[in-house]
């Protein structure tokens, strides 16, 4: 069965994308703990992190971690964080944000009808600050 976030990666559901590459994609969650929540979701359909093949979990970290140094840099947070859940969707998928405080890590009080103009606005701030960072060639030049 196909998951949400296939249909996202395929473009069959919009997505705010930040990331692409050859094995995963970024894209802002539609239920953010705060404006600039990135989720980092390989294209390939793997459930469980730990069935994930070592190499694209490194991948997938390596890809988190630039995008938590943009958001740092783009929303001027202390820190970035990360989690790998994995109970909302059958899809593994690293949830990273901006973070200033330990409530940040509350999903509980995540945004479910946030604004579509902020949302805008953080992908865009996010792109700027990974094309800052050197990584164009990964950063898409709009949403799809």
């Amino acid at each position: 069965m196909t998951t949400v976030f296939s249909k996202v990666i395929n473009g069959d559901l919009p997505g705010r994308f930040v990331w692409q590459d050859e094995q995963c994609v970024g894209f802002l969650s539609i239920a953010p703990l705060v404006y600039g929540h990135t989720l980092v979701v390989p294209r390939s359909e793997v459930d469980l992190w730990t069935d994930a093949e070592p190499q694209l979990m490194a991948h997938l970290s390596t890809v988190a971690h630039r995008i938590g140094k943009a958001q740092v840099e783009a929303f001027g947070s202390a820190r970035a964080g990360l989690v790998i859940a994995g109970y909302e969707v059958p899809h593994l998928h690293l949830h990273v944000w901006p973070s200033n405080s330990m409530a940040d890590f509350d999903f509980s009080r995540a945004i479910n009808d946030p604004d579509p103009a902020q949302m805008d606005q953080a992908a865009e701030k996010l792109r700027v600050a990974l094309r800052l960072m050197g990584d164009t060639e990964n950063v898409p030049a709009e949403d799809h």
